[in-house]
């Protein structure tokens, strides 16, 4: 395992990654707007689940084909682009029923989550991040396997608890937005136009 510098590197590290704002931050704080500190809760762990999969893919070396396959690059990194967009639209699309566009706690926070591990799975730069970051604090002649999933989760977590933090700063907004139509056409366009300009970010930026 990492010595103890080592290891205190990483966590510093990691710390800063978690706390500055990206796409996995962006999402969580459009969702939290748009449904509540519930929903944004539920995609949190939606894309903890989804981070913790790429963590297990790159440990057992499944996501080196990744980085070198740009064809399995441009797939992955697409289709998790068109989700994104696919999602605003359908925002945008909803009605301006409280009813309909606030489902029950249940049934939102189940759709966010399954939502949320469909987002943070289909990006393929997590999974380059981990391979890129992770290996170079670990100790070859250690249990590299072990290693890599030690510290994957603790990088997991991190970034979990910053969404975590944004989702219960940002869920309040919400109820506020349906008390007042004119809020809630604001929030449904912020919200749509945010994850298509989100799943436009994913498409178009650089792939290194």
């Amino acid at each position: 395992m990492p010595d103890i510098t080592t290891f205190g590197v990483f966590l510093m590290a990691a710390f800063i990654l978690s706390i500055t704002p990206g796409p996995g931050m962006f999402y969580v704080l459009t969702r939290s707007i748009k449904g509540g500190r519930s929903e944004g809760i539920a995609s949190t762990l939606g894309t903890t689940v989804g981070g913790l999969c790429h963590v297990v893919a790159a440990a057992l070396g499944l996501s080196a084909v990744l980085a070198t396959s740009a064809i399995a690059f441009g797939v992955i990194k697409y289709m998790g682009a068109a989700y994104l967009i696919y999602l605003g639209f359908r925002t945008l699309r909803q009605g301006d029923h409280v009813s309909t566009f606030y489902l029950s706690s249940v049934g939102k926070d189940s759709h966010a989550f399954r939502q949320g591990i469909i987002t943070e799975a289909l990006n393929p730069k997590t999974a380059l991040f981990f391979l890129a970051f992770i290996p170079q604090f670990i100790k070859p002649e250690g249990l590299v396997v072990i290693q890599f999933l030690l510290l994957g989760g603790i990088s997991v977590l991190l970034n979990s608890t910053a969404d975590l933090v944004v989702a219960s700063l940002a869920g309040p907004i919400s109820h506020r937005l349906t008390e007042n139509v004119n809020l809630r056409w604001g929030q449904r366009l912020f919200s749509g136009w945010s994850l298509i300009a989100l799943g436009t970010y994913v498409a178009v930026a650089d792939e290194t």
